[in-house]
């Protein structure tokens, strides 16, 4: 049951797998959306422009049957008229012949946006499969989009039988009526049931835009397999990416154990927590961490400290303060300056006492660690 629910595409396609498919041209379609928005466009395109085309139309018949009796015998004159007529003709119509065009290639931008691939202009023989073929015609999508070709004949079909029983009793008078006034009535009549169409249209199209975007999210589903392996090759393996997090981890530990030397002071929980100090007067605006750790990485610093006779102070509070709350190379908060301060002056004191003798210094107590910055105040407190 396990290996069965593998293979199973019950995931959503990753951004991966939808780009791809974008790539080679696999977008949902809806050819419903275009032929309203053709209709749409063309219905439109004759109610702005018709005037002007029956001008044009009418003007176009007149020059055609119209013609010069004194040069009906020169094929070069009756050539030259006719080409005049084509252009003339093609004057009238392009306009609207522009239109279908525009709409025709903006048509699909309301559903993928702008989309340009050539690999399904490549020649792919696997297409001329006869069983394959079988397959898709007999497949679930083959059966939809036979009851979606069913329903639109259906639906459109009912709108313009609709349309003709209406009018009927219009149509039976237009014959005795003026020319006019039947040209007008049929206009009329075609207009209407234009609208009733492209109504009829425009349910399918509503429905199809929706299927075709569920239906083109479930051919790209992905088993769980799939997905793993997706994000494998997106974001590389796990374990490449652990070791080598790994690794850069140890190069940082140990450029941070190479500055230890250049601290003034080590400040110490005394056996948790480890912050390493360092601070130049007159080049620093404040003083920085040059390493931190705790627990086995701070016994390191506390070694590597010792080695380098770098005084290493203990005081809890400030060492977790550093630690939660410091970066390393920058410079400390503001509300710990006061009790560095103090540690950097018992450091200094602590050298001049080993290079000159006298009086030891006193370690510093009580030093001014503002609560909210100490970690281990909370964890008493809980």
């Amino acid at each position: 049951m396990a290996e069965d629910s593998e293979l199973e595409k019950t995931e959503q396609p990753s951004e991966r797998r939808l780009q791809q498919a974008r790539d080679d041209g696999q977008v949902a379609r809806s050819r419903e959306l275009s032929t309203f928005m053709g209709l749409l466009a063309g219905g439109g395109g004759l109610w702005l422009m018709g005037g002007s085309l029956y001008q044009a139309m009418l003007q176009l018949m007149r020059q055609g049957l119209r013609f010069d009796v004194h040069r009906i015998d020169e094929p070069a004159h009756m050539l030259e008229h006719f080409s005049h007529m084509v252009m003339h003709m093609l004057g009238a119509i392009l306009p609207l012949l522009g239109l279908l065009l525009v709409t025709a290639l903006l048509s699909p931008l309301l559903l993928n946006g702008w989309l340009f691939s050539t690999k399904p202009l490549q020649p792919d023989f696997t297409r001329l499969d006869p069983v394959a073929g079988l397959g898709r015609m007999f497949s679930l999508h083959g059966w939809i989009e036979l009851l979606k070709s069913v329903a639109k004949s259906l639906v459109v079909g009912a709108a313009g039988v609709w349309a003709v029983w209406h009018f009927l009793g219009v149509t039976l008078t237009l014959p005795g009526v003026a020319l006019s006034t039947a040209a007008s009535q049929m206009g009329r009549w075609v207009a209407e049931s234009f609208l009733v169409m492209v109504a009829g249209t425009f349910l399918v199209a509503a429905v199809d835009v929706p299927f075709q975007l569920w239906d083109h999210n479930r051919r790209l589903r992905m088993t769980r397999e799939e997905v793993r392996q997706d994000a494998k090759e997106t974001e590389g393996d796990p374990q490449v990416k652990g070791r080598i997090r790994s690794m850069q981890r140890e190069i940082a530990r140990r450029r941070m154990m190479a500055q230890i030397p250049t601290a003034d002071v080590v400040v110490t929980n005394p056996t948790h927590y480890a912050v390493a100090l360092r601070y130049q007067e007159g080049k620093m605006r404040a003083p920085i961490v040059v390493a931190k750790g705790v627990h086995i990485l701070a016994a390191r610093i506390r070694e590597e400290a010792l080695h380098h006779r770098i005084p290493v102070v203990e005081a809890p509070p400030l060492a977790r303060a550093l630690y939660a709350h410091a970066d390393l190379e920058r410079p400390i908060p503001e509300t710990l300056y006061m009790a560095v301060a103090e540690i950097l002056a018992y450091a200094y004191q602590l050298q001049q006492y080993h290079q000159s003798g006298g009086v030891a210094p006193e370690v510093p107590q009580d030093l001014p660690v503002p609560t909210e910055l100490d970690p281990g105040v909370e964890e008493m407190s809980e």
